[in-house]
């Protein structure tokens, strides 16, 4: 069914940071949000649009902001229903009746600092590597033991790079088999870039001529870069990118499948037929008319992080508000590989739930599965669906933050018997984190929480 919304317009203010409760006692909210919903079977986007290519740089201006904040700035607003809960507030959600015994006891975790470092902002592991390698704005790559030692540096890219607002070194990611790094960063002019770089056994990273550049996207403004990049459970490298940024989707580029902004990505990053990276035949726009053969799922905003659940391989989605709505979307797998191929996750026709831009229509939208509103936040710092040994009691909840309410979270995610996923409680691991920058899991299952404030901290559960 083919929706059209209402238009509103929102002011941008400047980002204010927002304080949370001092009792860091877990909590629990009684419900998930009124607007979450049970995701629908993907669809795959209908159209014409232009011509395919990189879009076209705009000369307008925009005012950054912190790496996950939104594009707009910070502004209140109310949740339809709120429940009191400790420190935190919430809607209501329907969820499907229960027919399992009670409810596993709400996670509790311990945060252990395991380093200290400058604005980190990812963090990714290699295979037969018990070292964790994070990601810094400014253009280094940390190479850690998580059981102690000092941090050693393995790439420093700061003279390409500069971590201004949302630009600087974004993401980090290894080949399956550990030999080549991917760093995703913007360049001095902003312009988004993928580059790689091969690995040595102790973890060096090669630069100058025996890097490369595999993608280059020109960013039309300052924020609103994505940033987020990962190896799927199909081999393939999915790269997340903003709409390109100012406020609003002003060219409507999230929805243009001509665009590679407001996207998730999905490429073969080997060099191909003379070129630098090739895109899978069974990409969802391959065969469509003007589209770009890159382009796996749309209608995403700023999805800052993302990640697969290692056990299923359904994608799960932290995509940054405008000026109301923070969202979390999941899509399902089948048989562990293909999560959101096709999906049109609905910016800029709606932010979370809540129409947005009237002139936009979106045929069948995921519906996100939490959302939450900036009475609480103001911008979701993603996420992962806790699995393995290492989880702890986190096993199966999808851990998330929020970078101004300096708070983590727990989902718990609920399974219907059919494949659809919903939330249930939303569990308050910790008010004591100053603007969590991303949640990731490492090699046994372990949860890494990233402070842009300097720490990188294990949750032990």
């Amino acid at each position: 069914m083919t929706r059209r919304c209402g238009r509103r317009v929102l002011i941008a203010l400047a980002l204010a940071v927002t304080a949370c409760a001092d009792d860091d006692t877990t909590t629990t909210d009684t419900a998930a949000s009124a607007t979450a919903a049970t995701a629908p079977a993907a669809p795959a986007a209908t159209g014409t649009t232009a011509p395919a290519g990189t879009p076209a740089a705009s000369t307008a201006a925009a005012t950054s902001a912190p790496p996950t904040a939104t594009g707009s700035a910070a502004t209140t607003a109310t949740s339809t229903s709120t429940t009191s809960a400790a420190a935190t507030t919430t809607s209501t959600a329907t969820s499907p009746p229960s027919t399992s015994a009670a409810p596993a006891a709400d996670p509790t975790v311990t945060l252990t600092p395991i380093a200290e470092l400058a604005a980190p902002v990812d963090l990714a592991w290699r295979a037969g590597d018990p070292h964790l390698y994070v990601a810094e704005q400014d253009g280094r790559v940390m190479r850690i033991d998580p059981a102690g030692g000092e941090p050693t540096e393995v790439l420093d890219m700061t003279d390409r790079t500069d971590a201004d607002g949302e630009r600087g070194l974004l993401g980090l990611a290894f080949s399956p088999d550990g030999t080549l790094a991917y760093v995703n960063y913007t360049d001095l002019d902003g312009n988004t870039t993928i580059q790689e770089h091969p690995v040595a056994d102790d973890g060096a990273f090669a630069s100058g001529d025996e890097s490369r550049t595999v993608l280059f996207i020109e960013q039309p403004y300052a924020n609103h870069n994505g940033g987020d990049l990962t190896f799927g459970p199909d081999g393939f490298l999915y790269i997340g990118t903003g709409d390109g940024g100012a406020g609003g989707d002003p060219e409507r580029r999230a929805t243009d499948l001509s665009s590679l902004l407001g996207k998730m990505l999905r490429i073969d990053p080997a060099i191909g037929a003379g070129q630098p990276y090739t895109a899978p035949a069974d990409n969802p726009f391959v065969e469509t008319p003007d589209a770009a053969p890159e382009i796996w799922a749309l209608g995403l905003r700023n999805p800052w992080r993302f990640s697969f659940d290692a056990e299923t391989g359904d994608l799960w989605i932290a995509d940054v508000g405008q000026g109301d709505i923070e969202e979390i979307d999941v899509v399902a797998a089948t048989e562990g590989v293909g999560a959101g191929r096709g999906a049109n996750f609905g910016w800029s026709a709606f932010e979370g739930n809540e129409p947005f831009n009237d002139d936009v229509e979106v045929t069948d939208p995921v519906a996100p599965i939490f959302t939450y509103t900036h009475d609480e936040g103001c911008s979701v710092s993603g996420g992962v669906r806790a699995r393995g040994a290492g989880a702890g009691s986190l096993v199966g909840w999808y851990v998330f933050g929020d970078y101004c309410a300096n708070t983590l979270w727990a989902l718990e995610v609920l399974d219907g018997g059919d494949g659809q996923l919903s939330a249930g409680r939303r569990v308050t691991l910790t008010t004591d984190i100053a603007q969590p920058s991303a949640i990731v899991a490492g090699p046994d299952g372990e949860v890494y929480a990233l402070s842009l404030g300097g720490p990188v901290y294990r949750l032990d559960a």
